[in-house]
């Protein structure tokens, strides 16, 4: 390969939920996986049910994006700079973002059908790799080797050294999976944990099945006296049929084809007219038939509570409005989708990032990772006037405005334009020359700064004031909060964990229009101290409270969490020119 991998501590790595195939962790990586639960539990993909979850993990999965970061101060994590080796191979996992949506594809089928998938890193001859996710099934060993069928041809991964580089030309193995809580070195999946339920539901499913196909369940026969004979067909000549002929064939029909009227119609007799006041019906009908209907509901209910999604998700979303459905969508991401992004992650930190940085001379190589970013996927519908809005306050970014108002970074203005809208939106006779100017706030890395300077008083900037409105905004969020919990935004099975997050912070986690605001209140009530804080920095008080009114309104609607950063953003509107 291009760079060679260095194979760090192996003893520590037999005990992560990812391991390289190496000559250390070759034995416990070919022993560990539960293969007899996993093969059972791909049978079930076949299931409707199983392969609308599998599938669901998956396609959110695929929307999860990949980059290169380390942790900050407080846990958050810091993109890796553009120019930076950590960024550049992220950046180059799976040939990129196209690539890497397709791989995080197919490991939430993996992860969510066996717990365990295997990343194969082939090299090319020009330098390049290739990448494939393979299920258990495709891999098996060969001697000391591993053996893996990639579309069809079978690749030998020899077991790399635990102390020098791995080869240029040889293939890389990383086994990635979900470890049981018992058996760390087993994977574990919904659909395993579910086996028992899923066969109950194949049985029960086929006894619905011979319940709708059998006509002598759903039509009797009739019970004549004795003498009475089955009428012969025009090919026998008059000769009498057999009972039991004749239920073959009438079976046979109706199975071979439905539709007929085979299916739908008694068997019909031909007798003495006497005899017919002492002809009885029979049926075959059984309690358990409409049982094993009733059962095999509960059993694709107890599947749907068993998967780590809201069940609503398997078992329809119809009694549902769209508050309650975006809080279940976040929910699922927050249980189904970033814990498996996670461990997706952690493997490739663990066993591609840091043994590359490392191999490249990095002396900080440990503390890079690969980091998911799941915003993409909690991007609320119909925000292009709150986010013009929000911008307008510089609390967000210009790339934000475009991601939410449905443009791209293609469509962002180049220097030139940039340059010439400066120039026009002037009358300073002295403006320098196109090119020159200063970039506006929204191609900017500094503070934005929407408003002439002269609209903004020092006095209304100085800590102390912005500290005063940052407690007055902090408090206003907070009792939104608690009033935000007891609204049609919080469904009542949701408002337990509710009560876990922080109330300043809990608009950012559901769904609230610019009007639920104000038609629930929330923010009534919120600004009885601004009298105060007004008088005591001489700042016109109707103008302050109007000012954090809008601020918070757009927060609470955006679903941003307020920080003191963006406290001046609030502050800087045209009335607040006024002095004391």
């Amino acid at each position: 390969m291009s760079r060679k991998l260095v194979q760090r501590d192996a003893a520590r790595e037999v005990t992560a939920a990812a391991v390289r195939y190496t000559k250390t962790t070759a034995k416990a990586l070919t022993k560990a996986s539960n293969r007899a639960d996993q093969a059972r539990a791909w049978d079930f993909y076949r299931t409707p049910e199983v392969r609308s979850f599998a599938n669901w993990i998956s396609n959110a999965m695929a929307g999860v994006r990949l980059y290169a970061g380390r942790r900050g101060e407080g846990g958050a994590i810091e993109a890796a700079p553009p120019d930076h080796p950590a960024a550049r191979i992220v950046a180059e996992i799976a040939g990129g973002p196209d690539g890497q949506a397709q791989l995080l594809r197919e490991y939430g089928r993996h992860l969510a059908v066996a717990g365990e998938g295997y990343t194969v890193v082939q090299p090319r001859e020009d330098g390049s790799a290739a990448w494939h996710v393979l299920s258990v099934s495709e891999i098996s060993t060969k001697g000391a080797a591993l053996e893996a069928e990639i579309d069809g041809q079978k690749i030998v991964i020899p077991p790399a050294d635990d102390e020098q580089t791995a080869p240029d030309d040889a293939p890389v193995a990383i086994r990635v999976w979900d470890p049981h809580p018992q058996q760390h070195t087993a994977a574990d999946s919904p659909v395993i944990a579910a086996l028992d339920v899923l066969e109950e539901l194949r049985l029960l499913g086929a006894a619905v099945r011979a319940v709708t196909l059998s006509r002598l369940t759903g039509r009797g026969v009739l019970v004549v006296p004795t003498g009475t004979k089955f009428p012969g067909t025009p090919t026998q000549g008059g000769a009498e049929d057999d009972l039991i002929d004749i239920f073959m064939e009438v079976a046979e029909t109706a199975i071979r084809d439905p539709s007929s009227a085979a299916a739908t119609v008694p068997i019909v007799l031909e007798v003495p007219a006497e005899m017919v006041g002492s002809i009885q019906r029979l049926t075959f009908e059984s309690d358990f038939d409409e049982l094993a209907i009733k059962l095999r509901e509960e059993c694709i209910r107890r599947f749907a509570t068993a998967a780590d999604i809201p069940a609503e998700f398997l078992l329809g979303l119809g009694d549902t409005n769209h508050w309650s459905a975006w809080a279940l969508t976040s929910e699922a991401i927050q249980l189904g989708i970033e814990p498996r992004a996670g461990v997706l992650a952690l493997a490739y930190t663990e066993h591609w990032l840091r043994p590359l940085l490392a191999a490249e001379g990095v002396e900080d190589a440990t503390e890079w990772l690969v980091a998911v970013d799941t915003s993409p996927l909690r991007v609320r519908a119909n925000r292009s006037q709150t986010a013009l809005e929000v911008f307008d306050r510089g609390a967000i970014s210009a790339r934000a405005l475009r991601r939410e108002t449905g443009f791209d970074e293609a469509d962002a203005p180049d220097a030139d334009e940039i340059a010439a809208r400066n120039k026009n939106n002037t009358d300073d006779p002295d403006d320098p020359q196109p090119g020159t100017e200063p970039l506006p706030v929204d191609e900017s890395n500094a503070a934005p700064n929407t408003l002439p300077a002269a609209s903004t008083p020092p006095h209304a900037m100085r800590p102390d004031v912005l500290a005063a409105a940052d407690g007055l905004i902090w408090a206003a969020l907070a009792q939104a909060g608690e009033k935000l919990r007891r609204t049609p935004a919080c469904p009542r099975s949701e408002r337990a964990a509710a009560r876990e997050i922080h109330p300043a912070r809990l608009h950012t986690l559901l769904r609230v229009d610019t009007d639920d605001v104000d038609r629930w209140g929330l923010l009534d009530g919120a600004w009885t101290r601004v009298d105060e804080v007004a008088a005591r920095y001489t700042l016109d008080v109707d103008c302050l409270a109007a000012a954090l009114s809008d601020y918070c309104r757009e927060l609470i609607a955006a679903g941003i969490a307020h920080s003191y950063d963006l406290t001046p953003g609030a502050l800087r509107t045209p009335c607040m020119d006024t002095a004391a």
